[in-house]
């Protein structure tokens, strides 16, 4: 079964349930999916890993969204986001610890060769496929500025 029948046979389980919050979440998910596979000059099928990007992106704007709101004053809408964050979540491959991403990334430095910052392109290039879902771009960025600074 892939990713995306599995996001709508979710879907039908939790209407059956009626958990409102999976639910929305699931319906705005495969809402992203679809304007994705409709983009650009030719319908295309998805496939798992394009999936999990566009669940990925969407994480991310949950996060962004609840710090916002809390920013601004708003715990419950903060909440509500976050919520949505966790039903996403569970479609997605577990989260490299710090550890795991400091190995990864040594190795690469390792590889390339790498010494200074200027090498940071070269590092990100090659770290990127093995933390590929597993890490936030941001958090791999700064793990190699971290083991690249002089």
């Amino acid at each position: 079964m892939s990713l995306k029948e599995q996001l709508h046979a979710d879907l039908t389980e939790a209407m059956r349930s009626q958990d409102d919050v999976r639910r929305s979440t699931l319906r705005m998910v495969l809402t992203s999916v679809t304007n994705e596979e409709v983009s650009g000059k030719q319908a295309r099928e998805l496939s798992d890993d394009d999936v999990l990007k566009v669940l990925a992106r969407e994480l991310k704007k949950r996060k962004e969204a609840a710090t916002a709101y809390r920013d601004a004053g708003h715990p419950d809408r903060a909440a509500a986001e976050l919520a949505e964050g966790a039903v996403i979540e569970g479609y997605l491959p577990a989260q490299l610890s710090d550890e795991e991403l400091a190995e990864l990334v040594a190795a690469a430095v390792a590889e390339v060769g790498a010494s200074g910052p200027q090498a940071m392109g070269q590092v990100m290039k090659a770290v990127q496929p093995a933390v590929a879902g597993r890490a936030d771009g941001g958090r791999t960025a700064a793990e190699v500025k971290r083991q690249l600074a002089p």
